[in-house]
């Protein structure tokens, strides 16, 4: 099989069109995380300036205390929030990569195969046994392939169960931390 300069342009140029959306989503997930850590940091300062008004304000020790105590459930909560928000950007940029690597694996798969197919075509007589072992080999490494996508979806699932879990642990537990003081 012999690749026409065309082909071969056309390949490239829809390569090149795949980076550019990878490329410009990075930068949608980055430019989304910026505008977080911004908001994130004006409601910290904010939150942080209140906080101390109130401590000045307060009339006794007592009160000092409690406003330290009271302040340990809103923080732990905006900051479980933040982190499951940051966790929610970065792994829905991931899935967008994820779904753009898939694309390009089925797409490379296809063209790998019938390439093979072509291949084996144009195979002198005499060669079925090798060619037999051939496309066997080549069925087994896209079962690979198949099967490392698939456990990798489930790890990520796993993956993202397991940080939900612990946001919610960490919000149920703070509260609880601060009334033992």
């Amino acid at each position: 099989m012999s690749y026409t300069a065309e082909q071969f342009a056309s390949a490239n140029k829809a390569t090149v069109e795949a980076w550019e959306g990878l490329a410009s989503q990075a930068y949608s997930g980055l430019e989304k995380l910026v505008e977080l850590n911004l908001a994130a940091s004006k409601s910290a300062l904010e939150d942080s300036f209140g906080h101390v008004q109130a401590v000045l304000g307060a009339k006794d020790v007592q009160e000092v205390l409690a406003l330290q105590t009271g302040l340990i459930k809103p923080l732990t909560q905006k900051s479980a929030a933040y982190g499951q928000q940051v966790y929610t950007l970065a792994a829905g940029t991931g899935g967008e990569f994820l779904k753009a690597f898939e694309a390009q694996a089925t797409e490379a798969k296809t063209s790998f195969s019938k390439a093979v197919d072509d291949l084996v075509k144009n195979a002198p007589a005499g060669t079925e046994t090798a060619v037999a072992a051939f496309k066997s080999a080549v069925a087994a490494g896209q079962s690979v392939i198949e099967t490392a996508q698939k456990s990798a979806k489930k790890a990520m699932e796993l993956a993202e169960a397991n940080v939900t879990a612990a946001v919610d642990d960490v919000v149920d537990v703070a509260p609880k931390a601060s009334k033992k003081r």
